[in-house]
């Protein structure tokens, strides 16, 4: 009786994330809010609580956040991301400085104590690549110039992430100052090792775990990614770590050929993942949270814009590039939801769960909106303040009082954001 229960619940939330997917896809954004709000829908305080599912579910969250974390390591090659960490490290350090601190200083200031900050300092720090990806290709930016500018920046948070969860699974487990450290050390140490083999030894890794037959190919890069990730986590490191390292190690066709059969798993034990977030989380809850989740998303939204305005600026990107690399880099989602999720199951501060929840749920809407209309909406303000300084000059109109700074080949820039032709 139990299993036929177990069944009709898990078979009854796929069949709802399916639906809840496809009515995202008609309208052309990110599934996760949706995602959340059905986990909220199911569990303690919501509308239909599930009971006999819900050990079977956070299982498949864990194989969720393994998955993503694999996913994205393909993504990349190690000599990408040694690439990206020297010419762009700066990037990635004003990046850090300008959206990690918001969330420890919030929660420092509703008195929520140092772990707490660090956990929340991640969670408003790391934007979503997920989303990020998705919307730039919906935009049909993914040729534009601004664009390896905006993919360095998630490089460089997606690499701190293989330093950063280590010291927060140290954090979350209570461990001393010695134990916390030889486990940031073991990280380290695992990571550059893997990069030096995956930059030395990355085809011979890729040849033996290659072949031709797709079964055989999925079996062996998923088997060898969840033993990884509990190895790591056996040895105090984060098995999300692990999952990228391995990501990271596979190049070439096996890397294409791995991430088209895992990407149906991923997209499925991922959205069982935001469900089992939501199903730990009661609604109730939210609420009393909403106000700070709402001033936090205004403010580090604002910094992640500056982020991408810099770096832009820094690659030599003309400002309408760097006002689009800004607001492309506004969505948060599955990391800050992993990073959350680790604090809640270790029982850190109630209410982070919550606020991390609101939070995400407004970036992951408001961020496609930025992306799209944040360039537009700085050139018209930067235009009706270009002719309020023209109007203010002796001899000045309104129609000749346009600045202009320079653009890329041979263009000059307005700062109403109009490449016109360079005259001089």
């Amino acid at each position: 009786m139990h299993s036929a229960v177990l069944l009709i619940e898990f078979g009854a939330i796929i069949l709802a994330l399916g639906l809840l997917g496809r009515f995202a896809g008609r309208f052309q954004f990110s599934p996760i809010p949706l995602y959340l709000l059905a986990g909220l829908a199911f569990g303690e305080g919501g509308l239909l609580p599930l009971g006999a599912s819900e050990e079977f579910v956070a299982i498949g969250a864990e194989i969720g956040v393994i998955l993503l974390l694999l996913m994205l390591g393909l993504e990349y090659t190690a000599s990408d991301l040694v690439t990206n960490l020297k010419t762009q490290y700066p990037a990635g350090l004003v990046d850090c400085t300008l959206n990690a601190l918001p969330g420890a200083i919030a929660a420092l200031l509703m008195g929520w104590g140092p772990v707490a900050a660090v956990v929340l300092a991640g969670v408003t720090w790391i934007s979503s690549s997920g989303v990020i990806a998705k919307v730039l290709g919906d935009l049909g930016r993914l040729g534009n110039r601004e664009t390896p500018v905006i993919l360095s920046v998630l490089v460089l948070e997606d690499l701190a992430m293989a330093v950063y969860l280590p010291i927060i699974t140290a954090l979350l487990a209570g461990v001393g100052l010695a134990a916390g450290s030889l486990t940031l050390a073991i990280a380290l140490g695992a990571a550059g090792l893997v990069l030096f083999i995956a930059v030395r030894y990355g085809r011979l890794i890729s040849k033996f775990v290659s072949s031709d037959d797709p079964e055989k190919l999925l079996l062996v890069v998923l088997g060898l990614t969840i033993l990884v990730a509990g190895i790591a986590q056996q040895l105090q490191v984060s098995a999300a770590v692990g999952a990228f390292l391995v990501g990271i190690a596979l190049s070439g066709e096996v890397a294409e050929g791995a991430h088209s059969l895992l990407a149906p798993l991923r997209d499925l034990f991922a959205a069982v993942f935001f469900v089992f977030f939501g199903l730990h989380t009661d609604p109730s809850s939210i609420p009393p949270v909403l106000l700070p989740a709402l001033a936090l998303a205004v403010v580090t939204a604002l910094t992640k814009i500056a982020t991408g305005y810099w770096a832009a600026r820094r690659a030599g990107i003309s400002v309408k590039g760097r006002w689009r690399a800004g607001g492309a880099l506004v969505a948060r989602g599955e990391f800050s939801i992993v990073i959350a999720g680790l604090a809640v199951a270790a029982g850190i501060e109630p209410s982070l769960g919550p606020l991390a929840t609101a939070y995400v749920l407004i970036l992951v809407v408001v961020g496609p909106l930025t992306a799209r209309y944040t360039q537009p909406i700085a050139g018209r303000l930067g235009g009706v303040l270009a002719r309020r300084r023209g109007t203010d000059e002796p001899g000045a109109t309104a129609d000749t009082a346009t600045a202009q700074v320079p653009g890329p080949r041979g263009t000059v820039e307005s700062l109403d954001g109009q490449d016109v032709p360079d005259r001089s």
